[in-house]
């Protein structure tokens, strides 16, 4: 289209005039015939210039278009655009030399004259330079093709050398996502859009890309919070190991500093054995150990942090990926909505987790491995998680730990594995307090962790009691040697200057249980200040807390031991009265106790608050119950022998000698109050115990003896008494007196121990001397000689009197003394109802 404008155009031009000759049309014939030859010729050349340097280009495109749908189609509608374009910068260069070529014609056709000459001329010059022409042309040819495949080449390079950084990028893109290098990726897709695809947007790869970055942003987001999913699972499941070695790391730092403490206050100090690289113990920005060891089992062994035992790249690569894209708020809230999920599956315990320390301690691990990544996250990152969030955290999480901890601590019934919590609640609480978590509330819950503690050992020290006072066999210690002698000094502070004065072999007044008792207890105290170590209490507040715990060992546990052991049947007489000498040295030894606990705790007995031990009262009650233990027993085995009275109530006349129940029961308690000679006599506080006891008990046992035969006397279902009957029994009475009077018990001023029987003595010899007159007319007077005698007593037993007589017919010469005898009974009777009457009135 472009060369038939262009013929178009030149045969106007060379159109000639009407007016022009025959030679003049010749002329303009042959001048147009070599016009449109050397137009042609040139067409042609600059065809074959143009096809060779468009070839390569064409090549290259279509080596980009082949797999493009109508490709050629827009293509070929490209080069048409292509091709009218050149035919209007044709057509506008020859409008404008359009005037030039009239005028050079108009100064021609002046010159027509000579222009046959000249045109044979220039016809014979054209034929020669054809003719010399022909070599050039062909070769200028050449060159014209030459110089289009260049510029065609030099065009392709140029669009190239635009698209080749494009498709570079791309690829780089493509190998970023491969290798998972999706923050670089981001910035790569970034670098697209903003610098390289605006420079060949108008390409159709270049508009495909543009549409594949925002979907590729979308899977990048989507495998950045997939890695993230498995990085909270992966630090789930290891935080127990994070957790495990935190508070390793930090049990080492304790028991170092407390190493360096010990030194310091012996006067030296010795430099740290697991510093590393001449560095000592610091924390790393999220709170861990790091450059140093702690003892030489693990001087070699590696610090290890959070950063050795979890991968936090997932958060890093998923939180920086997520700032690039603008979302950084969605990342942040659900990771700290991930984050409270798992702390509350963290804090929930397992059902059997008290059962053994490995379940309390797997929980401890957890929650410490939560929290050290915790704060990891804090410090590393800028905002994903605040110090507001993981306060919250922790204060939720402290919460139930606490709860937790009291209840399934109320389970634990073993000392040992009580003992085993509280440590690991030291270091759980140590770890985390090293991370800036507050803890003193679980230093709070280790108080009531220490009660819980100090009753289970009151439970097992109850056990161990029991068992000392069940094996022990109530007897002074036998001492053969001075190493034997020294041995039991050495368990108990016994010191008596009588006894070491004595040659062997010798007894020791106490028996086996007193050392092994004052053992224990001393026990019990080592026991209880495990407890109280590293709560960092000061020396005041763990010595007050010993005291208590001894006081509640001696008042609760010791105290109903030996409550139970008075009151068990099998225990006799001379065991009570053992039990009262040991009772005696345990309550002795206490200022020894409490000496013991000052030296362990170093804080002076004269301290203000101090408390005191409550060993006295203890013992003294002990003491006490076990005295009246013995004056009930021994009443008990008065009642036995009672009970095998046989008394012949109708008797005529006594056997003239005591009952042979009586004889048995003097015997007895001769024999019982020899053994309350054993008891502690000695120059203290303690020194009237055994005189005391002693005669209370003789009183105690002559007063039920009377009172015992008093109530056999008027019992109710005792119908009949004969004389005969009472002067037996006046008999066994004066037995009685005989064994109160013979000072059975040292220490009776006078006849105190007769005094028992007064009543009885007055009541027989009432009826033995048949003295109712005196006794009638001296009745309510001070010096009454039957002031004891009660006028219901003497009613009752004269009424049994009375019976017997009615029936007593055996003697008829002397029936009418009995007569007699039956109207004064009969009197007395009535004036001992009198009596009676106006005491009850």
């Amino acid at each position: 289209m472009q060369h038939r404008a262009t013929d178009q155009t030149r045969t106007a031009v060379f159109q000639p005039c009407g007016t022009c000759s025959p030679t003049e049309l010749n002329w303009h014939t042959h001048k147009k015939g070599l016009f449109f030859f050397s137009f042609f010729c040139s067409c042609f050349i600059l065809f074959l210039l143009l096809f060779v340097k468009l070839l390569p280009i064409y090549s290259s495109f279509r080596s980009i278009y082949d797999d493009q749908p109508n490709a050629h189609k827009r293509f070929m509608e490209k080069l048409d655009a292509r091709i009218r374009n050149h035919d209007r910068e044709i057509e506008k260069m020859c409008n404008f030399h359009h005037q030039g070529f009239v005028d050079a014609i108009t100064e021609l056709l002046k010159v027509r004259a000579d222009a046959e000459k000249l045109m044979g001329q220039v016809t014979d010059t054209n034929r020669r330079l054809q003719d010399a022409g022909r070599e050039v042309t062909a070769q200028t040819e050449e060159v014209i093709r030459c110089r289009v495949q260049q510029r065609n080449m030099a065009t392709t390079v140029e669009k190239l050398q635009l698209c080749i950084p494009v498709l570079e990028m791309y690829s780089k893109l493509k190998e970023q996502l491969e290798s998972k290098r999706y923050y670089a990726a981001l910035k790569t897709m970034e670098q697209l859009e903003k610098v390289y695809i605006p420079r060949v947007s108008q390409y159709r790869f270049c508009q495909i890309m543009a549409e594949n970055l925002p979907r590729l942003r979308e899977e990048i987001k989507d495998i950045s919070m997939s890695d993230l999913k498995d990085f909270l699972e992966s630090i789930r499941k290891h935080s127990d190991k994070v957790g495990e070695t935190a508070m390793r790391q930090a049990q080492q730092h304790r028991t170092f500093n407390s190493a360096v403490a010990k030194q310091a206050s012996m006067g030296h100090y010795i430099k740290p054995v697991y510093s590393l690289n001449e560095r000592t113990h610091a924390h790393t920005p999220n709170g861990l150990l790091m450059d140093d060891d702690t003892g030489d089992d693990e001087a070699d062994e590696e610090i290890l942090t959070a950063q050795d035992l979890v991968d936090f790249s997932p958060v890093y690569r998923c939180l920086h990926i997520y700032t690039v894209l603008g979302d950084r708020e969605t990342f942040e809230n659900y990771y700290r909505k991930q984050r409270k999920k798992q702390a509350r599956l963290v804090l929930q315990p397992q059902a059997n987790m008290h059962e053994t320390v490995e379940g309390y301690r797997r929980y401890f691990n957890q929650i410490v491995g939560f929290f050290v990544v915790e704060d990891h996250i804090l410090h590393a990152t800028q905002g994903l998680v605040t110090r507001a969030f993981t306060d919250e955290l922790w204060n939720m999480a402290l919460s139930k730990i606490i709860a937790v901890l009291r209840t399934h601590s109320s389970y634990c019934d073993v000392p040992d594995l009580v003992l085993e919590l509280k440590n690991l609640i030291v270091i759980f609480a140590d770890t985390l307090q090293g991370y800036g978590f507050p803890v003193n509330r679980l230093f709070d819950l280790l108080f009531e962790v220490r009660d819980q503690y100090n009753e289970t050992l009151l439970k097992k020290w109850a056990l161990v009691f029991r068992e000392i006072f069940e094996l022990d066999n109530y007897s002074p210690i036998p001492v053969e040697t001075e190493d034997e002698y020294k041995l039991v000094v050495s368990r108990f502070p016994f010191h008596d200057a009588e006894i070491e004065k004595q040659d062997f072999p010798k007894k020791l007044p106490m028996s086996q249980s007193v050392p092994q008792i004052y053992t224990q207890v001393k026990e019990f105290i080592y026991a209880s200040l495990k407890f109280s170590e590293s709560l960092h209490r000061s020396s005041t507040e763990i010595d007050d807390m010993l005291r208590k715990s001894t006081n509640l060992l001696l008042t609760r546990t010791l105290s109903s031991c030996l409550q139970n052991l008075i009151k068990k049947p099998h225990i006799g007489l001379t065991e009570l009265v053992q039990i009262i000498i040991n009772t005696t040295h345990l309550e002795q030894a206490c200022r020894y106790l409490e000496e013991f606990i000052t030296n362990i705790t170093n804080v002076s007995p004269e301290t203000v608050h101090t408390t005191r031990l409550y060993g006295l009262s203890t013992f003294k009650d002990a003491r006490h119950a076990a005295e009246g233990e013995i004056y009930t027993k021994l009443n008990q085995k008065i009642d036995e022998f009672i009970q095998l009275a046989d008394y012949e109530w109708g008797m005529a006349e006594s056997d003239g000698r005591a009952s042979g129940y009586l004889m048995d029961l003097i015997n007895f308690l001769r024999s019982t109050f020899q053994v309350f000679t054993h008891l502690p006599n000695n120059n203290n506080d303690h020194a009237s115990m055994s005189g005391k006891v002693a005669q209370t008990a003789c009183m105690s046992a002559c007063k039920h003896l009377s009172t015992s035969l008093m109530q056999m006397l008027l019992d109710t279902e005792l119908k009949q008494i004969s004389m005969g009957a009472i002067q037996q029994f006046n008999l066994d009475v004066i037995q009685c007196e005989l064994f109160a009077s013979s000072e059975p018990v040292p220490g009776f001023q006078g006849d105190t121990l007769q005094l028992a029987f007064i009543d009885l003595r007055q009541l027989l010899d009432l009826f033995m001397v048949w003295d109712w007159s005196t006794y009638l007319a001296d009745y309510g007077q001070p010096t009454s000689k039957y002031l004891r005698v009660n006028p219901a007593t003497a009613l009752a037993l004269l009424e049994k009197m009375k019976d017997t007589s009615k029936k007593n017919n055996i003697f008829s010469q002397f029936r009418k003394n009995d007569r007699d005898k039956q109207k004064l009974i009969e009197t007395v009777v009535k004036q001992l109802r009198s009596l009676v009457n106006g005491m009850s009135s």
